[in-house]
């Protein structure tokens, strides 16, 4: 097959996450077994506009945010696709909070990739006007534009919100999760001092200020605690972050690392005591069995994805309460007793083993071969 996936974001971009590497786990696997791929997503920085990685075709032009219109990627996917007529077997189209609208103008068969349901959170991100838009955007576009599309997610939870959403359960997919692991890990020591790591991109719904904010509240009780915040994101929302440290008297706390390699981020996530996870919503939460692989039990707020990747009191906590009050309480409570921090590295180590991305791949390409 000649499969091509529209993506806003590819693995190389430095904003990328988890959805970008469940991608690109997916595609390289799909190319040794003799399928050809090409992912369209939007140009960043110093990029290649044409590339091959792990045998996918990366082609890359225009902006991730549709707000671009003409720039951006998605007007450039649809441009892109009427230029290569017959070309391709199956489009699979990823969303992310807006899709590429492929039932619009793609002739052949369609494929929905979906890690989560924006909801709510579009009103918290771009407030109430654009905010209500994008919310009408995504009800008008789940529930008829791609009525009777194939769908492929990656948990319950986001299956339960589609299904809410008026999307029917024979069309859903739910994958089984995989992790990206380096070749090779290094064997590191917890740090001395508690030490507590945020790892994503750096955004208002990954609910970075919340482990700031827990930061500064664990600081009375573990007073040589850190935090270590590992991710980019944009420059004057990281400026925001540090004048918020500042104001909480904490900066000195906290290390911003910034974009790191895989490698580097399992050194860090090996050597951190405790994974902050307060994001707002999930598709699946992939930092968490990654930090887990490594001993690192998590904390994350109880909402869709986080609350499947999480066994609470088993590998990690989730909190009762979805604030930073609550955070720090979860905090101490995985930090003050050894023995049941054992327990709960040795649980969450156990849990990341059992991931593979092979099945992923496997279970997405019969989806696609079913639909043909």
């Amino acid at each position: 097959m000649n499969i091509l996936v529209l993506s806003w974001r590819d693995i190389k971009n430095p904003r990328s996450g988890g959805a970008e590497i469940l991608t690109h786990e997916i595609a390289k696997r799909w190319t040794r077994i003799g399928h050809k791929v090409t992912l369209f997503s939007s140009f960043f920085p110093n990029s290649e506009r044409e590339e091959v990685v792990d045998g996918v075709k990366f082609i890359r032009e225009g902006h991730p945010d549709a707000r671009f219109l003409f720039s951006s990627v998605h007007f450039l996917a649809y441009k892109f696709y009427k230029k290569n007529p017959g070309k391709f077997d199956v489009v699979i189209d990823e969303v992310h909070g807006l899709p590429f609208f492929t039932p619009w103008y793609v002739k052949e068969k369609k494929v929905v990739l979906i890690c989560e349901v924006a909801g709510d959170l579009w009103v918290k991100m771009f407030g109430p006007f654009f905010g209500l838009l994008g919310r009408l955007i995504e009800h008008f576009y789940l529930r008829f534009v791609y009525k009777n599309i194939p769908y492929l997610t990656i948990s319950s939870s986001t299956q339960e919100e589609l299904l809410k959403e008026g999307v029917e359960r024979k069309n859903i997919t739910v994958l089984p999760m995989g992790l990206t692991v380096p070749k090779e890990i290094k064997k590191t020591e917890k740090e001395k001092n508690p030490t507590l790591i945020f790892v994503g991109r750096l955004s208002k719904s990954k609910g970075i200020e919340d482990a700031i904010e827990a930061l500064s509240q664990a600081l009375k009780t573990y007073v040589s605690i850190k935090l270590w915040i590992v991710g980019g994101g944009d420059k004057d929302y990281i400026k925001f972050l540090q004048k918020k440290a500042k104001t909480l008297n904490v900066l000195d706390r906290i290390t911003f690392w910034g974009y790191v390699p895989q490698e580097k981020k399992f050194e860090l996530m090996g050597k951190a005591h405790v994974l902050l996870a307060p994001s707002l919503k999930e598709g699946w939460g992939l930092i968490v069995p990654e930090a887990g692989l490594v001993g690192t039990p998590a904390i994350g707020y109880n909402v869709p994805g986080l609350r499947e990747v999480i066994r609470n009191h088993k590998t990690g906590y989730l909190t009762p309460s979805n604030n930073s009050s609550e955070l720090a309480k979860s905090i101490d409570k995985t930090l003050k007793n050894e023995f049941e921090y054992k327990k709960l590295s040795s649980a969450a180590k156990k849990l990341s083993m059992s991931y593979n991305w092979d099945n992923t791949a496997d279970t997405a390409l019969e989806v696609i071969k079913g639909n043909l």
